[in-house]
């Protein structure tokens, strides 16, 4: 009887990407990270050896700067990227929102963004009792809140 410890690499929310496909304003996984490429460079090299590539991403949850470099030819991971729109209900002491799905199914698993100005902003919206639509980005098992809009009624 054989008993395998499942572990979650995360990799199940990527599709593979040859490094010299990427491209600048895709998505790539850099240092385990999702990041949104914002600079490629292709550097040829002499006689021997492969091209290599230089990616600069910023982290699409934290905004921080990642930087890689690696041959044309390495697969690497691009995350899959999506978003979903979730009515605000509620934003609870602790600071977890109330979120309501298109379907009406009710969420309360999502935090404040520790973007401040979003935050301050959600809750200043709230406050107002001014009915607004946020947008949540999902990749790697992680959601955050990245936006808001006031909802067409």
């Amino acid at each position: 009887d054989d008993d395998y410890d499942a572990a979650d690499s995360g990799a199940a929310d990527c599709t593979p990407i040859e490094a010299g496909a990427a491209r600048k304003g895709g998505f790539l996984v850099i240092k385990g990270q999702p990041c949104k490429i914002v600079d490629v460079s292709k550097a040829k090299v002499g006689k021997h050896g492969a091209a290599k590539c230089h990616f600069v991403g910023i982290d699409i949850f934290t905004a921080k700067k990642y930087e890689a470099i690696c041959p044309a030819s390495a697969q690497l991971s691009e995350p899959i990227v999506t978003r979903a729109e979730y009515q605000l209900c509620d934003i609870s002491e602790d600071g977890f929102l109330s979120l309501m799905t298109k379907d009406g199914d009710m969420r309360d698993d999502l935090k404040l963004p520790e973007d401040e100005s979003i935050a301050k902003k959600l809750q200043e919206r709230f406050d107002a009792g001014t009915d607004t639509l946020v947008t949540v980005l999902i990749a790697m098992g992680r959601e955050q809140v990245i936006d808001m809009k006031d909802m067409a009624n």
